[in-house]
């Protein structure tokens, strides 16, 4: 094609609490000029950002310019869970298990922490954002326990060490008596993700890298062996351009008919306060995903992270649009608040501070969509609901073909088949939302 021009650009619900418990920050530049650029990359999330310090690793010369739609850390960057997981995590499964290679997996998600590791150390970024913590897969029914068993199993004949935590043990270290059990798994990181972002983005500028804030791209159009993508105020023609805009994808026209736009929700509460962290006891941080993966992810942070803090994420509904309703985060506030009341009755009735919804985009064969596009164009696209490592890979792996670089990262993906068509409109939107709620009926103790 000669032309892509973007029928949408994001739009939000809520805050990004991860970033609004940080430090303010002013926006950077915005892109009010005609620039030229060895590259553009398009988007600065995991994806983008790890893309960009990725380029300026193989072409150190290069100039090398990244637009991001609004703010740092304000889209789906400061709007995840933070965990940054290397095992088979596979939500569309009952218990997490992969159906693919999932030895070739947990070499990919663990290089993808590595890369995060060496760029905290290199820039300076606070050790407290990237927290080599674990995680614990929580279980609040039979069922749920049945799934952590499962999944132990599963893990045993990779030679992945796990524990099984009894009632006793997951009361004592989140300070709820709602969890039956957990199963305790040493290799994830756990981040404060907008830190991590904000602190990325900026070694990324003192190392000459452009970031432009506030500078949503309106399109591309050919220009003569290269491109000119263009913005609402400025334009930068390059040779290459890269792609990191997970489901916004199909805003450009690419991939259209294929991707699954899903939104996941949040609630962030106050600063727990010196009576309020008495009552609750347990540890001043550990993080939870539930056994059943439409059940309730739990976190709690500390000083070091933004606050003493709990975040409660669930409920998820397709919107075809790219776009949360009020609706649908009037509901998920409400649930979640009722999910919170329960782990934590000594809280109860705490109000929320901060409540979000989060993009993410999934495809029906769990596949992504990082490869070349067009001449000069590709894409670091679709991480299943995996952004934290998924993203830092994709974009990885693009920067990886944008310069001709043959790596494992960048051959998995590319070798990866294409994604499979979904159900037209309306079906699809009212099919998956009943189907979502059913699912999310079923793990409603977990």
């Amino acid at each position: 094609m000669s032309h892509y021009r973007a029928e949408r650009t994001p739009m939000h619900r809520g805050p990004a609490g991860w970033e609004a418990i940080l430090p303010p920050r002013s926006a950077g530049p915005q892109l009010d000029d005609a620039l030229t650029a060895d590259f553009v990359v398009v988007g600065a999330g995991f994806a983008g950002l790890s893309a960009a310090r990725r380029l300026s690793e193989l072409s150190p010369t290069s100039r090398i310019v990244v637009l991001e739609a609004g703010q740092i850390a304000h889209s789906t960057a400061g709007r995840n869970s933070g965990f940054m997981i290397d095992l088979p995590h596979d939500l569309a499964s009952d218990d997490y298990a992969g159906a693919g290679d999932d030895r070739a997996v947990i070499t990919l998600n663990r290089y993808a922490q590595e890369f995060a590791a060496k760029a905290v150390a290199e820039y300076g970024i606070d050790p407290n954002f990237f927290d080599r913590a674990g995680k614990i897969n929580g279980a609040a029914s039979a069922v749920a326990h049945g799934h952590n068993e499962t999944y132990a199993r599963h893990l045993a004949s990779l030679g992945e060490p796990s524990e099984m935590l009894d009632a006793r043990a997951m009361q004592d270290i989140t300070g709820s008596g709602h969890y039956l059990s957990g199963l305790y798994t040493p290799g994830t990181v756990m981040l404060q993700p907008a830190g991590y972002i904000r602190g990325l983005a900026d070694g990324l500028r003192r190392d000459g890298v452009q970031i432009y804030e506030n500078s949503a791209v309106t399109g591309f159009l050919r220009r003569g062996p290269g491109w000119q993508v263009n913005t609402t105020h400025g334009s930068v023609t390059t040779d290459t351009v890269i792609l990191g805009v997970n489901g916004h994808l199909e805003s450009f026209g690419i991939a259209r008919g294929t991707l699954m736009h899903l939104f996941l929700f949040a609630t962030m509460t106050p600063e727990l306060d010196t009576q309020a962290l008495a009552k609750l006891g347990g540890r001043s941080r550990w993080g939870i995903t539930p056994s059943d993966p439409m059940g309730t992810t739990m976190r709690r942070i500390d000083t070091g992270q933004g606050g003493n803090r709990i975040i409660t994420r669930t409920c998820a509904a397709l919107r075809s649009g790219m776009v949360a309703t009020p609706a649908d985060l009037k509901r998920a506030a409400a649930v979640m608040q009722r999910k919170f009341d329960i782990r934590f009755p000594q809280l109860a009735g705490m109000s929320m501070q901060y409540t979000w919804a989060g993009h993410l985009c999934m495809t029906k064969n769990v596949v992504s969509v990082t490869r070349q596009i067009d001449d000069g164009v590709f894409s670091a696209c679709v991480q299943n609901g995996l952004g934290t490592a998924r993203g830092t890979l994709t974009g990885i792996a693009a920067a990886d073909m944008a310069t001709g670089t043959i790596t494992p990262r960048a051959q998995f993906f590319a070798h990866e088949p294409d994604p499979k068509p979904i159900a037209p409109q309306p079906v699809r939107d009212i099919g998956a939302n009943v189907f979502l709620r059913w699912r999310e009926w079923c793990a409603r103790a977990d």
